[in-house]
């Protein structure tokens, strides 16, 4: 589809499970940005999975976005590049201006879009091969989709700092740094009384059960200390009986498994009124459960890596292993005006992360795109030695001159140019 005449533009989601957004950061974003991005006049098509045994008619549109929506083969590893696959198909026959693909992992279609002369940027997520739910042949083969992402894409994006440090010091790649908002929360208190919970009374971890979430880490960390207030886990193992019993045989009886909690309000009370927020993520760069908690004004203790120190800076505590979170969870009952304080400041930092933004920072990118003004070369997409390994410089995206002003959720990376 061609530009409209007021500079309107054409943008595809690829890669995602799509809208609504149900699971988890990408599909937050793309609904965020895109409703954003059609408020604005650009025309946004979202590509949606399938889900198997839905009967009823999926939707067309969402908050102003086109949808299509395409099946995907019914395995945890081919699940995402299958659909991906369709996806580009589709789009090869109804061209848009520019496309955004998300994650990684679907790089090696990369080549059929340059082919195709669609103009795209790859948002990479985070270090994907670092998780362990992935083996031998999964790790190998996301390290080597980053090597194809930095050599097929455009433009990348990266939703971290870490992460545009580490596309620099391995393939000395620029990036865009274009984050997640962080909704501002004020959601009451009133869901609390089901779960027999009060404001202020308890810990709070929201997470996958996966090994590089650490909730194994907190809870093992949580049963050691002296705490008072109990630790409530919100999440489960979508792949993993076996993690999900360990991380329960490490519990006490003051450790408290919701489970999933699906109603949003209720989720956001927990976030709200935790005494603290235990965030163990430590792979997937800016998290949007951390942003969503700093929202809520909670005070968080955080798995020490620089995607967290990023997000939380000085309003948090870090820990690194069990006996960490032990010493900082009696650290913070035993200190509640410095609880507080926290609290205030993750409030005062999420006002950095605003949607409206990061939705600027894709419009840019997107008639950045659309204009071709990209390097003609990109780099080659192999790693560099250790010895020639650079780090990343960010400055302000989209206006570099403007670098004291620009919010933490926008920013582009241009250092070394001349490797381009």
């Amino acid at each position: 589809m061609a530009r409209g005449k007021s500079g309107q533009l054409s943008v595809a989601l690829v890669g995602t499970r799509g809208v609504p957004a149900r699971y988890g950061g990408f599909e937050t974003a793309i609904e965020e940005v895109g409703r954003r991005l059609a408020d604005r006049g650009h025309r946004v098509v979202v590509y949606c999975r399938t889900a198997p045994g839905d009967d009823a008619a999926p939707p067309a549109t969402h908050l102003g976005m086109d949808l299509v929506h395409l099946p995907a083969a019914r395995k945890r590893s081919l699940e995402t590049l299958s659909h991906s696959a369709l996806s580009v198909g589709h789009l090869l026959a109804h061209r848009t201006d520019a496309a955004f693909v998300f994650n990684a992992a679907n790089s090696p279609l990369l080549p059929v879009l340059r082919a195709a002369r669609i103009p795209v940027a790859t948002h990479v997520d985070g270090l994907e091969w670092k998780r362990a739910k992935w083996g031998p042949t999964g790790q190998r083969y996301y390290r080597a989709a980053e090597a194809m992402a930095v050599r097929w894409s455009d433009a990348l994006i990266a939703d971290a700092e870490g992460i545009a440090d580490y596309y620099r010091r391995e393939f000395h790649a620029p990036t865009t740094l274009l984050t997640y908002g962080a909704p501002m929360i004020d959601p009451g208190d009133d869901r609390l009384a089901e779960l027999d919970l009060e404001p202020g009374g308890f810990h709070l971890v929201v997470a996958r059960f996966e090994p590089e979430n650490h909730v194994d880490l907190i809870v093992d960390g949580y049963r050691r200390s002296g705490a008072t207030k109990p630790l409530v886990v919100v999440g489960s193992a979508p792949y993993s009986d076996a993690y999900t019993e360990r991380v329960h045989a490490l519990a006490d009886d003051r450790v408290r498994f919701l489970g999933g909690v699906w109603d949003q309000r209720q989720l956001d009370q927990l976030y709200a009124h935790c005494y603290t927020y235990l965030h163990g993520h430590s792979v997937g760069g800016t998290n949007p459960s951390l942003l969503r908690a700093i929202g809520a004004g909670a005070a968080v203790l955080a798995f020490d890596v620089d995607f967290n120190r990023e997000v939380v800076a000085e309003a948090g505590r870090y820990f690194s292993d069990a006996a960490d979170v032990a010493v900082a969870v009696e650290a913070a009952e035993a200190d509640p005006a410095a609880v507080a304080r926290n609290g205030d400041r993750s409030r005062e930092l999420a006002a950095g992360y605003d949607w409206d933004d990061v939705a600027s920072g894709y419009e840019e990118l997107a008639r950045q795109l659309s204009a071709r003004r990209f390097p003609r070369r990109r780099p080659s997409g192999r790693r560099w030695p250790q010895a020639e390994r650079q780090t990343a410089t960010i400055v302000p995206f989209p206006r570099p001159a403007e670098a004291d002003a620009a919010p933490a959720a926008v920013r582009r990376d241009v250092a070394g140019r001349g490797q381009q």
